[in-house]
């Protein structure tokens, strides 16, 4: 999963390795957070703020530290004339990520939240396929076989790898026709984003803090305008806490430790820390709502520890 460019050859390579060891395990801490900490922000059963006005205040705060970055790192390229084709990209990167985030929201009224769990493990699938077309990344069988199991596993564990005692075990699954169109879409255009915004951070021979910067501004101003499109009566801070605040800056890092792991690995490596955060996923349900594993919990861990070994352990 390590893949620094020359480090290898750099007299600070094991410094380099522990610390991007260290942002994979941040990562996947904070994908395997997001969910408990929803369920902390809840009032009666339900989530008080608007998810949009979190969307903005996440793509704010990733660029205020983009633009802080570039300021302390990166200060010799403020007086640097950058052209519009390094720019405008990033536009398009900006409006998949916006449109995916509006479709997730939309699509659940065709849906129950079970049904989209196990349905949105697809989009490993279409990541993994427009990685190889698009990039010109060609994955071996065995790799392949490997991105299945991280399938299998999220499968088995929306399914019901944690469990209320005091809830019947058997699972309900509900999509109508549209439904399936929609989370088809969605799988879609998660791996289309991903994968182009990849290209893009290394394609271009521009610092990474710059890059995320023209980024975040259409993140920005892309998510305003779908805010005030679809504003209701509520302010904008309303129903905020201090549970918000660390969803807010724990996404905003989580988006910036996925910008280096794109310019600098690939969207693989992504796709096995997503999997990997149910692990902490789990032990953090299990330690605040008080749910117990099953054996779909255990199927999950075996696949993803096959996955690791298939496509990382062997040559």
């Amino acid at each position: 999963m390590v893949m620094f460019g020359n480090a290898a050859a750099s007299p600070n390579w094991v410094l380099q390795r522990g610390l991007w060891g260290l942002m994979l395990l941040l990562s996947v801490l904070i994908y395997g957070s997001h969910a408990p900490l929803l369920t902390q922000c809840k009032v009666d059963g339900m989530i008080p703020f608007s998810s949009t006005s979190v969307v903005v205040l996440v793509e704010l705060t990733k660029l205020v530290f983009s633009l802080l970055f570039l300021l302390t790192w990166d200060r010799e390229l403020l007086g640097v004339a950058v052209s519009w084709h390094h720019v405008a990209p990033f536009a398009l990167s900006a409006l998949l990520y916006a449109a995916n985030n509006n479709l997730v929201v939309h699509m659940q009224l065709f849906m129950d939240p079970s049904t989209y769990q196990v349905l949105s493990n697809l989009k490993i699938v279409s990541t993994a396929l427009l990685y190889s077309l698009f990039l010109r990344q060609r994955l071996s069988m065995r790799q392949w076989l490997a991105l299945l199991l991280l399938v299998t596993a999220g499968v088995s564990y929306s399914c019901g790898g944690l469990q209320d005692p005091g809830s019947p075990s058997e699972m309900k699954l509900h999509v109508t026709l549209v439904g399936l169109v929609l989370i088809s879409v969605y799988c879609l255009i998660s791996g289309l984003s991903a994968v182009y915004t990849e290209a893009i951070l290394k394609t271009q021979a521009l610092p990474l803090s710059l890059q995320n910067l023209f980024l975040y501004f259409f993140g920005v101003l892309l998510n305003l305008i779908g805010y005030f499109w679809s504003s209701t009566e509520g302010g904008f801070l309303e129903g905020f806490s201090s549970w918000v605040l660390v969803i807010v800056v724990s996404q905003a890092l989580n988006g910036l430790i996925m910008s280096v792991v794109m310019k600098h690995s690939s969207n693989i490596t992504r796709l096995f820390i997503i999997s990997c955060s149910i692990l902490v996923n789990a032990l953090l349900s299990i330690t605040l709502f008080n749910l117990q594993l099953t054996l779909l919990f255990f199927i999950a861990v075996l696949c993803i520890g096959l996955a690791v070994h298939l496509y990382y352990g062997l040559t």
